[in-house]
């Protein structure tokens, strides 16, 4: 595994845009929480507990075909530019990135596969995937969460099932989230009642890094909130199901919008393509909101633009510790601007 600074150069594979769906659906993630048996959960456990865990948890992962290549990274050794590192990079928590004395973050093979050790529980294994493949994710995460079980002894109620810090997480243990654009339906002023239908339906709706983020560029992160009672494929089915319908009325928003505005919705997606490449200066919020308006162009079939992957990894790498690991020294706020629409401009004009 290469240093954060070489990572920042290049995003991991599930913003590659080559999964089913990626016009709308960014990425999928599933996250299992687990705890060992043997010690008290973290919110109970002293220090030094936790730390002599680690060891059992890496040798573990080192069995696993998910961790041939791996690097970990302990948060005591961490700067906080690299804790907000990983966090932009979708690998950590705010949780752990604020709280975390004792944890590591374990990362195998192209990202697609990590845990987080010791966060709000004792490991918490995350597999990201391109576009909408909820059934994929859950089949690798299940598949690794066997192989460290073999290892690594649970703490598992007949009852209730894996038992978590938090009670909303027990049973399964499983948190499953698609990350999907939908501008056509912010476009049309249908976005405020799906919302209110996904709500109702148990499921919940955050922004670009999850819990506790607002929503910027027409971007939701939509996610199980039930473990109890429910298979892991049972949850992932649930909200593979609200996915589709949801899928399907911004198929049908893009489909309105076109018909009665085409030439003014081309009109914006161009001059954002056009601000993009040419640019000399570029905040992140203004970033995000260009490439909103150029993937919904992508999605409209508007030919002429960059691909969707492309646009996904510009999401990442021109966040704000990614500049500034990319620089090698901590930016100002201006500098970053600069220094955003300058890999902005060499990302899409080598296209």
């Amino acid at each position: 595994m290469t240093s954060l600074a070489e990572m920042a150069k290049q995003p991991g594979s599930w913003l590659d845009g080559s999964g089913p769906h990626s016009d709308i659906v960014l990425s999928t993630r599933v996250r299992l929480a687990r705890n060992l048996q043997s010690v008290p959960f973290p919110t109970r456990a002293k220090a030094e507990q936790l730390a002599q865990m680690l060891p059992s948890v890496v040798a573990a992962a080192k069995k696993s075909s998910a961790f041939a290549e791996m690097a970990v990274l302990r948060s005591a050794e961490m700067t906080q530019q690299d804790k907000q590192f990983l966090v932009e990079r979708h690998l950590i928590s705010h949780d752990f990135a604020e709280n975390s004395k004792v944890g590591a973050l374990i990362i195998g093979t192209d990202e697609s596969v990590s845990i987080m050790v010791n966060e709000e529980d004792h490991l918490r294994l995350q597999v990201l995937c391109s576009g909408r493949q909820l059934g994929k994710a859950v089949k690798l995460a299940d598949k690794v969460d066997d192989e460290l079980d073999a290892s690594l002894e649970y703490a598992f109620s007949d009852e209730l099932g894996y038992l978590t810090s938090c009670p909303t997480n027990v049973g399964t243990g499983l948190r499953a989230s698609v990350l999907m654009h939908f501008p056509a339906l912010v476009l049309t002023k249908q976005i405020g009642k799906v919302l209110q239908g996904i709500t109702q339906v148990g499921l919940g709706v955050r922004g670009f890094y999850g819990e506790g983020t607002e929503i910027i560029g027409n971007f939701f992160q939509v996610s199980n909130q039930t473990t109890l009672g429910l298979s892991e494929n049972e949850a992932a089915m649930s909200l593979e199901r609200v996915v589709n319908q949801v899928m399907e009325y911004e198929s049908k928003a893009m489909e309105a919008a076109l018909r009665d505005a085409k030439v003014q919705i081309e009109d914006k997606v161009w001059r954002a393509f056009g601000a993009l490449r040419y640019c000399k200066i570029l905040p992140s919020r203004e970033l995000v909101s260009l490439v909103s308006l150029v993937r919904f162009g992508v999605s409209l079939g508007l030919s002429g633009l960059c691909a969707i992957g492309a646009l996904n990894e510009l999401l990442v790498l021109s966040q704000p510790a990614h500049m500034q690991k990319r620089a090698g020294r901590d930016l100002t706020a201006a500098e970053r601007n600069v220094m955003r629409a300058e890999l902005v401009r060499e990302r899409l004009w080598r296209r």
